[in-house]
């Protein structure tokens, strides 16, 4: 625990000007980030008696070691700052929502030639427009087939769309009018595109002009007898107002807002946003979050709106943010949102009116996300708990695990020989601290070699950033990156000749665990534990859970450790290691069919994708293409004779590939054609 006066800056140092500032851990790790009108007095609040300061913000400042700022121009200049360090650091004692699900969104990928109309999740790619968050991706589908009738986008991936241009022959929704088939020329690429832009304007809320149009074309129809043309007409009116309806009409007025609610107590926060496009629920979505530091209901909004809308632009961010509380700096936060905007947005909180009557649905809605997570977490915390203590007592540790790494290792027969690490915190899996491995000491098939292995180079990166940050005291084993001892003397230094300060980003192999389970029996632990005494580390607990018995061996026992069957801790060993065989297993399949997808036609020196593909597509296989003449070759456009002569003797030092296996069948596939390069 650091004492704040120690790293408090001189009176005078800090400027009275808008700024954003940083506090960084002992290991000049980021750990908060904040923002301030004026630095001068927004800091020295940090440097009280801790007795006068939150709790949460006594912690913070005894956890850090130094507070450094940078003056910006602006109080909005300083939210986008403060916004882009909170993401790049990820610092432990910011707010920081998080999606408790991924919710899908309707996507419209106006970045292609032929727009598509499709269910994406995870993060927003340039150039496609998104409409939503839904609840369930079957309210999307049944809403774009409604549409579809009216809108006939295309909606097959690129392949089933080259297959069906390569054919000359739509696929199904093209013969029952539901696509405009641009894959078989029937609409050109502006026309389809029309279509699409025709689309999202229905999407976002411009309804009224569509129906209209639609009834006067009906009544015209009508009038001039074409009854079918007429009967089509209101069938696809009927199909529209059924989309509408899917969204009840909650503002009267057309409205484009989004109404962000908060519940919150003192330990965690729940966020509601309802998102109302031309008067209707377009959307839902919530998060939840710790409050890790000391914050209000205001600055809980100001949080949101930075998660909401950092990564928006245009019609995504909506004329009008309707919120429970107006953030300190509302100015400042209402000039960043019409920035990202492009137009003015307004931001205030609802007064009277059915806004008002709406927020305190979203409220409530809030309220009981809260309830829930809550309800989870106390049933799901205890679980956790009782497992790590359950696995703490039978591996007779000092402490709960809260971190557990798990290791295995994946192969095929002694080919493609890969490894995988699975970190487990609190009894939950941490993705972003998953690791792969390739087997590189030796070839062919040695579980035991490849665990010691892969130990060894997982802690010589440990220590290695264990040196770099300055924790590693004299007794310690310097390494470098790739695991080599490194003398002091050898230390990496910049242009100024001393040694680098960490940059505070969260580092890839910088947190030890407190147990390493691998994926066998003795023979692995033993491999296991034998790597971490090699590099002198004797503070990590090994285990070894084998799948035949599920016993638990630890080093340098004959007999394994039997946890019973209904046991919380063996439940979660045996998540942990089903989790790293699953990992494993992927990343093996992938670099298999990697190999597998690979061509003789790599072997040519100079022969790029575009000459590939085009001799593929002339020969139709690499089969014809081994048996065709030098002459043959020549005829293919952009093929010299000197590269010609290449292609055949690589396809001729080549062995020919196995033949492909249906496994369904049993069929011996012949390589007639369709194989790529």
């Amino acid at each position: 625990m650091a004492d704040p006066s120690s790293y408090r800056p001189k009176p005078g140092q800090i400027p009275d000007s808008p700024g954003v500032y940083k506090f960084r851990d002992e290991h000049h790790r980021v750990i908060y980030v904040g923002k301030a009108k004026s630095l001068r007095q927004r800091l020295a609040n940090y440097f009280q008696p801790l007795a006068s300061l939150h709790p949460r913000t006594a912690t913070m400042v005894t956890t850090a070691a130094s507070v450094e700022w940078t003056v910006v121009s602006t109080e909005v200049e300083a939210l986008q700052l403060e916004y882009s360090w909170i993401k790049e650091f990820d610092p432990r004692f910011n707010v920081k929502y998080r999606d408790d699900k991924s919710y899908p969104y309707l996507a419209v990928t106006l970045n292609e030639e032929f727009p598509r109309v499709q269910v994406m999740r995870g993060h927003k790619k340039k150039g496609v427009r998104y409409f939503g968050p839904y609840a369930h991706a079957w309210a999307i589908r049944e809403t774009v087939d409604l549409m579809l009738r009216v809108f006939p986008v295309r909606t097959c991936s690129a392949g089933v769309f080259r297959n069906a241009a390569s054919a000359g022959r739509p696929c199904l929704l093209g013969y029952i009018g539901k696509c405009s088939a641009p894959c078989v020329g029937r609409v050109t690429p502006d026309e389809h595109r029309e279509l699409a832009d025709e689309f999202c304007d229905f999407m976002a809320g411009r309804t009224g002009t569509y129906i209209r149009r639609l009834e006067q074309q009906m009544t015209a129809a009508a009038e001039e007898m074409e009854y079918e043309k007429a009967a089509r007409l209101r069938d696809d009116i009927g199909a529209l107002r059924r989309a509408m309806e899917k969204n009840a009409v909650v503002l009267a007025d057309a409205t484009d807002a989004d109404l962000i609610a908060l519940a919150e107590d003192e330990l965690e926060a729940a966020v509601q946003i309802f998102h109302v496009r031309g008067g209707r629920v377009r959307g839902q979505r919530g998060w939840v979050t710790d409050k890790v530091e000391a914050v209000s209901t205001a600055g809980l909004v100001e949080h949101a709106l930075q998660q909401l809308y950092g990564e928006e632009s245009g019609d995504a961010v909506p004329k009008e943010v309707l919120v429970p509380a107006v953030p300190e700096d509302a100015e400042a936060v209402t000039q960043w949102l019409s920035g990202r905007r492009g137009s003015q947005v307004s931001l205030r909180v609802p007064q009277r009116g059915d806004k008002k009557d709406l927020m305190e649905t979203v409220a409530r809605n809030a309220q009981q996300a809260l309830v829930l997570h809550k309800t989870k977490r106390a049933s799901d915390l205890t679980t956790r708990s009782r497992a790590l203590e359950e696995i703490a007592e039978a591996l007779d540790l000092d402490s709960a695990p809260l971190r557990i790494e798990c290791f295995d290792i994946s192969h095929l027969q002694g080919q493609d020989v890969v490894a995988s690490m699975v970190v487990f915190e609190d009894g939950l899996p941490r993705k972003s601290e998953y690791r792969r491995f390739q087997i590189k000491g030796f070839e062919g098939q040695d579980d035991v070699r490849s665990m010691h292995e892969v130990i060894s180079r997982r802690f010589k990166r440990y220590l290695a950033e264990k040196e770099k940050t300055g924790e590693w005291g004299q007794e310690g084993v310097a390494v470098d990156a790739d695991g080599d001892a490194v003398d002091a003397a050898d230390r990496p230094v910049n242009g100024s000749g001393e040694v680098p300060v960490d940059d505070g980003r969260p580092k890839r192999f910088a947190y030890p665990p407190q147990l390493v389970v691998v994926d066998g029996g003795q023979p692995q632990v033993a491999a296991a534990r034998r790597a971490l005494d090699e590099l002198g580390i004797d503070d990590i607990a090994v285990c070894g859970l084998a799948k035949r018995l599920e016993e638990v061996w630890l080093p340098g026992d004959d007999d394994p450790v039997v946890l019973p069957r209904s046991s919380e801790g063996l439940y979660l060993l045996q998540r942990v290691r089903d989790t790293a065989h699953d990992f494993a297993i992927r990343y093996q399949r992938s670099k298999r069919n990697k190999r597998v997808r690979t061509s003789p036609l790599d072997a040519v020196p100079g022969l790029g994708d575009t000459r590939k593909q085009a001799l593929i597509k002339h020969f139709g296989s690499v089969k014809r293409l081994r048996q065709a003449t030098i002459e043959q070759i020549c005829e293919v456009p952009g093929m010299g004779r000197k590269t010609a002569e290449a292609v055949a003797v690589a396809l001729a030092q080549a062995a020919p590939a196995a033949p492909a296996v249906n496994t369904a069948t049993g069929e011996i596939i012949e390589d007639d054609g369709g194989t790529t390069a």
